[in-house]
């Protein structure tokens, strides 16, 4: 009888801001705390094996965990932001190994999504009921993502974001503002579900999940587990309609503004003017001009939980409350907006 359940917890010790320092001895100390009861025997209580491994430079998290895989291991747990998440997650992808999400980045996506807790000890929680969800990923030229994937100002804003000194909400909005007054829209064409849109846009991006991190819901609507991705193409407009475009993505409208087109589609293909720019679950890489996005369905072992996880956007926690008034606030700002045009 295995009398024994490995886990690999992978850290990247670069992750997040001051206040993770020390994060590192705090997931060992919860891990080696875990217990589970074997198949066999439910009346007892057997400890997890845990191994610590860091990562060293990028990429490293997928190297880690495809040797998880090699190994055997039952489960391995991502600690870091989406990217950590992304590189560990892009390791084990297709196996019989399970994910647990430890968020420790300034953004957590994924994490936010799942509805895992912001702190080590209540992810960990979640590591120890073990309940697995059989989730989907998604590529693009064949590159996974397990979050968003973006083209245009978003991931111009990330290129510009990971330059920074430090990370945190404060060095994003920086990023943004500073970013929107150099930047001119492309015109894309979008090919998906037997349909050709041609939009000239501010973003496109294809979602498996809900939001870019920080409760900034993209596609508030987005399932990790239906087979299909959720597409938000952003309008380009003047100054104050991409204020609005921005106000109805932090107010968790972004599915219903007037500044959106959304759709699902299982795959689809994003044909724009030349390479560049775009971003995997926030991080920034350069893609051809045609790019091919595929959903593939529950190819992912995620730890997750049961609870069901309300969204609190980041500018409105109240919307789920009362969502009808704020939709009629939006209506009749939209209805004065176009009166004075």
């Amino acid at each position: 009888m295995d009398t024994s359940r490995r886990l690999m917890a992978i850290i990247n010790p670069k992750a997040g801001v001051v206040a993770n320092k020390g994060a590192d001895r705090t997931i060992v100390a919860e891990a080696r705390e875990l217990r589970y009861s074997p198949p066999e025997d439910s009346s007892l209580l057997l400890p997890y094996d845990v191994e610590v491994r860091y990562t060293e430079a990028a990429g490293h998290a997928t190297l880690l965990g495809r040797e998880a895989v090699q190994r055997g291991f039952y489960g391995v747990l991502a600690c870091g932001g989406d990217g950590t998440v992304n590189e560990v997650a892009t390791g084990v992808c297709g196996s019989e190994v399970a994910l647990g999400v430890i968020p420790l980045g300034s953004g957590n996506g994924l994490a936010r999504h799942l509805g895992v807790p912001m702190t080590i000890r209540g992810a960990m929680k979640v590591v120890g009921e073990d309940r697995i969800l059989e989730a989907d990923y998604a590529t693009a030229n064949g590159r996974p993502f397990f979050c968003t994937f973006g083209v245009g100002f978003d991931a111009e804003v990330t290129e510009k974001f990971n330059t920074l000194p430090g990370r945190g909400l404060n060095n994003y909005i920086r990023a943004v503002l500073e970013e929107y007054f150099r930047y001119r829209a492309e015109t894309y064409t979008i090919i998906a579900n037997g349909r050709r849109l041609t939009e000239k846009a501010l973003i496109v991006a294809v979602c498996n999940a809900s939001q870019y991190g920080n409760n900034a819901y993209i596609a508030p609507h987005a399932s990790i587990k239906d087979g299909l991705l959720d597409v938000t193409v952003v309008h380009h407009g003047n100054l104050l309609e991409d204020a609005r475009a921005a106000i109805d993505v932090l107010w968790g409208l972004a599915d219903r503004s007037q500044s959106t087109t959304t759709f699902r589609a299982k795959n689809l293909r994003i044909i724009r003017n030349s390479d560049g720019p775009v971003h995997f679950d926030g991080e920034a890489a350069v893609l051809d001009r045609e790019i091919d996005v595929v959903c593939h369905h529950q190819q992912l072992r995620l730890f997750s939980t049961e609870r069901k996880t309300m969204m609190r956007p980041i500018m409105a926690p109240e919307i789920p409350l009362f969502s009808p008034l704020v939709l009629t606030v939006r209506d009749l700002r939209y209805k004065l907006y176009n009166l004075f045009q």
